[in-house]
């Protein structure tokens, strides 16, 4: 036998028997909640389009389902990923999620729902490079920010202003669809990522003075649509124009509180069925557990999707590589939000901005981006014991 071929082997036996114990490694409790979450949303979309759906009753929660086995497939890739593998081509990532918002303002670019942010690739499929952009840039920040100097344990300036460049660009990018509801949630992993990465004090102060003049020069310099600004401001007293920019969040509080305990029953709401709340499989969803579900059904999913946050954090605890856990850290942090927005916009305490609720809204890009990045938080527990 050729001797030389022997160390090879020996390697190739080391890395198969590496992955097939990473497998029993993963974070089950975290798998067990976003699998919960998916049949819960596919319930969800499934009751909520089955009476307008084109072409069948089950059109639509049928490709929400493809949407879901895709998303899972490339869950399993981003699991696999080696963390250093990771930060190298982190800017290669970036540069790819740049040139997806580019291509959304070419003609390659489409209007829908007031959003010029999608590139429609036929057969009733589309792709939001947008939301690509959240774990694109999660990368991003947290290769920029894992080397501080030597002999230091916080960022550099040179790195904040790295970071703060890379992140305005996308969101610049954004901003020109105008899709203001990711805008926030890119600013949000921004700020999170400086944060967690060991921020001074009084960075964070300059940081919050420098997001509330940006905030005001939206406003001011009216880069907000009027419609826009009206879903923004309806929140404070929908009453006051509840057939106009108040409607959505007068009918999803009605569908909420009709649910009332526990529920009317699955395929039995009465708002749901007679679609008075819109989008009601996107972005308002929420809506539908409410009514459907009950208050122990929407208090269900609200305590799933803290477990996937708890998990996420104990991930980001126990990592002993700093790149890991800013990764964790900008991911829950993603996730946190877009569950406080969503489900705060659809009880009247927060402005109504298109955020969908992680795992549980109909979406096919957004699907994807959530199981990247649960694929990643995987990756990193796996690899924060050795073999």
């Amino acid at each position: 036998m050729n001797q030389a071929l022997v160390p090879r082997s020996r390697s190739i036996v080391r890395r198969a028997m590496g992955a097939h114990s990473a497998v029993w490694r993963v974070d089950g409790v975290l798998l067990v909640a976003v699998m919960a979450l998916s049949v819960i949303g596919t319930l969800l979309v499934w009751s909520s389009t089955r009476t307008w759906a084109a072409g069948a009753p089950t059109g639509m929660v049928k490709k929400h389902i493809l949407n879901l086995a895709i998303g899972w497939v490339l869950c399993g890739i981003a699991m696999l990923a080696d963390q250093r593998t990771l930060r190298i081509y982190a800017p290669a990532v970036y540069g790819v999620s740049l040139l997806g918002l580019l291509a959304v303002i070419t003609p390659l670019g489409s209007t829908i729902n007031g959003s010029h942010s999608w590139i429609l690739l036929g057969g009733g499929f589309a792709v939001q490079p947008s939301e690509l952009a959240k774990p694109a840039l999660i990368l991003m920040l947290s290769a920029l920010l894992a080397e501080p100097a030597r002999g230091a344990d916080r960022p550099r300036p040179l790195d904040l202003l790295l970071c703060a460049a890379a992140a305005a660009i996308a969101m610049g990018l954004v901003m020109l669809q105008p899709d203001f509801g990711t805008t926030m949630v890119l600013a949000v992993i921004t700020g999170a990522s400086m944060i967690f990465a060991g921020l001074r004090k009084r960075y964070i102060a300059g940081l919050a003075v420098l997001a509330m003049a940006g905030a005001a020069a939206v406003w001011l310099f009216g880069l907000l649509k009027p419609y826009q600004i009206a879903r923004f401001t309806a929140f404070i007293n929908p009453a006051n124009d509840p057939r106009g920019a108040g409607y959505n969040s007068t009918q999803a509080l009605i569908a909420i509180g009709s649910g009332e305990l526990f529920g009317k029953g699955l395929f039995q709401g009465g708002q749901t069925t007679g679609r008075f709340v819109p989008e009601q499989h996107t972005d308002f969803i929420f809506t539908v557990a409410g009514e459907e579900f009950g208050f122990l059904g929407a208090v269900t999913v609200v305590a799933l999707l803290g477990v996937v946050l708890v998990r996420g954090l104990r991930i980001a605890r126990q990592s002993d590589e700093r790149f890991g856990a800013l990764v964790v850290a900008g991911i829950v942090c993603w996730f946190a939000f877009q569950t406080l927005v969503n489900v705060g916009m659809t009880i009247g305490i927060m402005p109504i901005t298109g955020v969908p609720l992680p795992f549980v809204s109909y979406g096919g890009t957004a699907t994807f981006a959530n199981m990247i990045a649960v694929g990643l938080l995987q990756a990193v527990h796996i690899r924060e014991r050795p073999f």
